[in-house]
């Protein structure tokens, strides 16, 4: 919850167990070990990439006019609309010195829908008129994740520090459905209507595999640090539990009022079974730098994917964040990040923190503050004990 308040621009800043997962040459700086154990931490990313909250009220449940339609096309990308779902719930995490040990479940998906199948859906289709599906697609899948993480440090000289660390997961899959192939057209003529298509879908209920993290980190000074992450330097999930192949094809040739009550549609479609395939997660780097002390502390973000993939993108991703500590028991933060395969986003959140327990939340917006402007729900929740 707190990297979400903070607008991801956590490498630097993350301590005891968050430096597992964020940077875990955290955990070979004297200044970033926590004795800690967090009891759970639950948090959900639902976008798309076209509508804000603000236009789902406009236009919900009204008569849409031309001007309407029109409008809610143009906020629509070319390449279609986008939905993207990151969903990541903690059991137990447990960091102690240079050692962490942590759990997590995850779950992403993303669903592309072209244009033109929204501009039939609000228009409905026309003469000499043809709507593809093309460019449409789907992907999701889910897995859990145990993971030991160790930081060293190299180097010291004074409040001068550099350090290395890594995090390995044993991954457990616990679902995949991806769309291997999906295409499809139908025109409107004088005389009728022709099309054809096929889809084929990929699915497994389970199988297993590994990751590896890798980071670094630099202490400039007892207020500084630099740090450096690759997330999945290396990953593998083996897909071996019922997996399916589906398949799907049809085919209507000048449907016309003459021949609607005939059998003019061909179609066809198949389940069989496929041999164990292997995926991988997506890699990125970040980099981050950070005032890792004080009663005001910041920080700032550069995320880089090494491939487009789910909730990562070869365009980098910047981002920004600040925690007000003054009065210690109840932290305000902010954060922003724009770029990347994202939608540009503000985000704030808070704690509450008293003696050794701590609970820390965080929402995140649109382009303001104002909740009218996300083009989605983000939210985070995580709960535990600092010692």
């Amino acid at each position: 919850a707190r990297a979400v308040a903070l607008g991801s621009a956590y490498t630097s800043l993350a301590t005891g167990v968050d430096a597992a997962r964020f940077n875990p040459a955290n955990l070979g700086l004297k200044t970033h070990q926590q004795t800690s154990i967090e009891f759970a931490g639950v948090g959900a990313n639902i976008n798309n990439n076209s509508f804000t909250l603000d236009d789902y009220n406009q236009y919900n449940g009204t008569f849409l006019t031309t001007s309407d339609k029109e409008n809610i096309l143009s906020k629509i990308p070319n390449e279609g609309l986008k939905l993207s779902i990151e969903a990541e719930a903690s059991a137990v995490g447990i960091s102690s010195g240079s050692f962490a040990f942590t759990t997590s479940g995850f779950a992403v998906a993303d669903v592309n829908l072209n244009k033109d199948i929204l501009n039939l859906i609000l228009n409905g289709n026309t003469f000499a008129d043809t709507i593809n599906i093309t460019g449409s697609y789907s992907e999701g899948y889910a897995y859990a994740s145990v993971g030991f993480s160790f930081g060293k440090a190299l180097y010291k000289s004074g409040y001068r520090q550099l350090s290395i660390g890594s995090t390995f997961k044993y991954l457990k899959g616990l679902g995949l459905e991806k769309v291997i192939e999906l295409e499809g057209m139908a025109a409107t003529y004088a005389t009728g209507f022709e099309g054809n298509g096929s889809a084929i879908i990929h699915t497994s209920e389970g199988g297993s595999g590994y990751a590896v993290d890798f980071g670094a980190a630099l202490q400039l000074s007892s207020n500084y640090t630099i740090g450096a992450t690759v997330k999945n330097f290396y990953s593998s999930i083996t897909w071996n539990q019922n997996n399916k192949e589906n398949g799907y094809i049809f085919n209507f040739d000048t449907m016309t009022v003459d021949n609607m009550g005939d059998d003019f549609i061909t179609s066809d479609d198949y389940t069989i079974p496929i041999s164990e395939f292997t995926t991988t997660l997506p890699s990125s780097l970040n980099l981050g730098f950070a005032k890792t002390s004080g009663k005001t502390l910041w920080a700032l973000e550069w995320e880089q994917g090494f491939s487009s993939k789910i909730g990562v993108s070869t365009e980098p991703r910047l981002s920004a964040g600040v925690e007000f500590t003054q009065l210690g028991f109840l932290p305000l933060r902010f954060g922003y990040g724009t770029g990347g395969n994202k939608n540009t986003a503000m985000s704030f959140g808070s704690g509450l923190y008293l003696s050794a327990f701590h609970v820390d939340f965080a929402v995140v917006t649109g382009n303001s503050f104002s909740g009218g402007s996300s083009k989605g729900a983000n939210f985070a929740l995580t709960t535990g004990l600092y010692f």
